[in-house]
C-alpha cells in the first residue's frame, strides 16, 4: 500500500520509517526545508537509537521517500496519516488543533480516490469528526474515511514499541476503514499483537487516559517518596513491595524530579480541559499536575539545603538535563526549572549531557557546557544528577569527588546508594524518598 505520512516530527518520522519496514511504499511530507534538506541526505533531525539505520535501510530499498509536496504524496495513496504537532494552547491548556486542521484542509485538496484519513496525533476528543467535517467542507464529491490510531511510543525505545507493540489501538466508523487499517498492520496481526478495535471517540479518550494513568503513577510515588524522608523508610524498599503487586506493577514507580516530556505534561493539561469543557472536572489528573510542578521545585530547594542554604557564587555541576536518558528531548524536561533556578541563585552551572546540548543552548541560558563530567567536575562545590543516563550510572565516585573542592552529591534519580557516595569520599548525599 502507498502511505503518506504528513509531518516528520517524533511520532511522524518514526511512524513513516516503520510502515516503509513493514512492506508499503510510504512518503513522509514535511515544509520544513531543513528538514527536509537533512532526511534527504540520509541524516535524522531528532535523537532516537536504531532509526538512522532503520531509515536508511529502507530508503535504499526504495519503499521510504521525503518530499515538501503534499500532493504528491497524497496521490494514489491508501491512507494518509496526520502526524503534526498539537502542542498545548497558551492559556488554556488545550491541545492547539491548528496544524492538524490545516493539514486535513490541504489533504482534502490532494485526494484523487478514496483514502483514510488517519489522525495519528494526539487530539482531543470529537477531533477525527472535526477533520472529517472540514474535508468535507472542502470537497464534498471526497471519497474517503477517517480514523484515529494513537500512538504510543516511549522516546529511546520508540522502533521497538512499533514492531513489538503492548497494543494497536485504532479506532473506525466503519467495515472499509477497518480492512485498510488491518492491512496496514497486517505484520503485526500476523504476530499476534493485540489490536484494539473501537469508535473514534474511545481512540482519542484512551491515549489521553493512558498517559494521565502513568503520570499519576509518577507523581503518586513522588509524594510518597516525601513521606518517606519524613518517616524514615526507603522509597525504593516502598515502591517495590508496591510493584510486586500484579494490580499495580513495577513500571513508572521510581521516584524523582517530577515527570516532563513531549507527551505527559500537554496531555495530563489537555484532560483535565476537556473534563472541563465537558462539565466533569478531571479531579485527580489535576491534582496530578499540581504536584508534579511542586516536586521539581523541592528538587531545588533540596540543592540549596545541600550546598548550605545558597548556591550564590558555587560552581554547581549537572549531569542530564533531557527529560529522561536515550532521546535529546527537552520539552517540559525537570531541568527547565531546576536549572535556571541555579543560575537565578547565583551558581555558576556546568552541564554534561550526551544529547542534550543541541536543544539545551536555547532552553539554558547561562551555562557552561562540557562533554566530560570529571573535568567538568574540577572545583566544583556540588553534583547533581537530573537524568540517569548509563554514563552517569556507571561513573568513578571517587575520582568525582577528588575533583571537586567540595565534594557534595544531589542524587535525583536514586542512581547511587548513600553508603557507596559516601565510601567514595562525598562528605553530602542526598536522594529522592530514602
Amino acid at each position: 500500500m502507498k502511505i503518506a505520512v504528513v509531518g516528520t516530527g517524533y511520532v511522524g518520522l518514526v511512524s513513516g520509517v516503520c510502515f516503509s519496514d513493514f512492506g508499503h511504499e510510504v512518503v513522509c511530507v514535511d515544509k520544513d526545508p531543513r528538514k527536509l534538506a537533512l532526511l534527504t541526505r540520509g541524516e535524522v533531525p531528532i535523537y532516537e537509537p536504531g532509526l538512522e539505520a532503520l531509515m536508511a535501510r529502507n530508503v535504499a530499498a526504495g519503499r521510504l521517500s521525503f518530499t515538501g509536496d503534499l500532493a504528491a504524496a497524497v496521490d494514489g495513496a491508501g491512507a494518509v496519516f496526520i502526524a503534526v504537532g498539537t502542542p498545548a494552547r497558551r492559556g488554556d491548556g488545550h491541545a492547539d488543533l491548528t496544524y492538524v486542521m490545516a493539514a486535513a484542509e490541504e489533504i482534502a485538496a490532494a485526494l484523487t480516490g478514496y483514502a483514510v484519513i488517519v489522525t495519528k496525533s494526539t487530539v482531543p476528543v470529537g477531533t477525527n469528526r472535526k477533520v472529517k467535517q472540514a474535508i468535507l467542507k472542502a470537497r464534498p464529491d471526497a471519497e474517503f474515511d477517517v480514523a484515529s490510531n494513537p500512538e504510543f511510543l516511549r522516546e529511546g525505545a520508540a522502533i521497538d514499541d512499533f514492531m513489538r507493540p503492548d497494543r494497536v489501538v485504532v479506532g473506525v466508523q466503519n467495515e472499509r476503514a477497518r480492512e485498510v487499517m488491518a492491512e496496514i498492520y497486517r505484520p503485526l496481526f500476523l504476530r499476534e499483537f493485540p489490536i484494539v478495535w473501537t469508535d473514534l471517540e474511545s481512540a482519542e479518550l484512551i491515549k489521553y487516559a493512558a498517559n494521565a494513568f502513568l503520570a499519576t503513577k509518577i507523581t503518586f510515588i513522588n509524594e510518597i517518596a516525601a513521606l518517606c524522608e519524613r518517616v524514615g523508610a526507603d522509597v525504593k524498599d516502598v515502591a517495590r513491595g508496591m510493584g510486586l503487586d500484579g494490580r499495580i506493577g513495577a513500571k513508572f514507580l521510581h521516584a524523582g524530579p517530577g515527570y516532563g516530556g513531549s507527551c505527559f505534561p500537554k496531555d495530563t493539561r489537555a484532560l483535565a480541559r476537556i473534563g472541563q469543557e465537558h462539565g466533569l472536572p478531571m479531579q485527580i489528573t489535576e491534582t496530578v499536575i499540581a504536584v508534579n510542578e511542586a516536586v521539581k521545585r523541592r528538587m531545588v530547594d533540596r540543592i540549596l539545603d545541600l550546598c548550605g542554604g545558597s548556591v550564590n557564587g558555587k560552581v554547581i555541576l549537572v549531569l542530564g538535563v533531557t527529560f529522561k536518558p536515550d532521546t535529546d528531548d527537552m520539552r517540559e524536561a525537570p531541568a527547565l526549572t531546576i536549572v535556571p533556578a541555579l543560575v537565578g541563585g547565583g551558581a555558576k552551572v556546568r552541564v554534561v549531557d550526551p544529547q542534550g546540548r543541541r536543544e539545551g543552548e536555547a532552553l539554558l541560558p547561562g551555562v557552561a557546557w562540557h562533554d566530560d563530567p570529571y573535568k567538568a567536575a574540577t572545583n566544583a562545590e556540588a553534583v547533581v544528577i537530573l537524568t540517569e543516563w548509563n554514563e552517569f550510572r556507571a561513573l568513578d565516585l571517587a575520582r568525582l569527588a577528588r575533583k571537586m573542592s567540595v565534594p557534595r552529591m544531589a542524587d535525583l534519580r536514586n542512581v547511587y546508594s548513600p553508603q557507596d557516595a559516601r565510601k567514595a569520599g562525598f562528605e553530602a548525599y542526598v536522594s529522592v524518598g530514602r
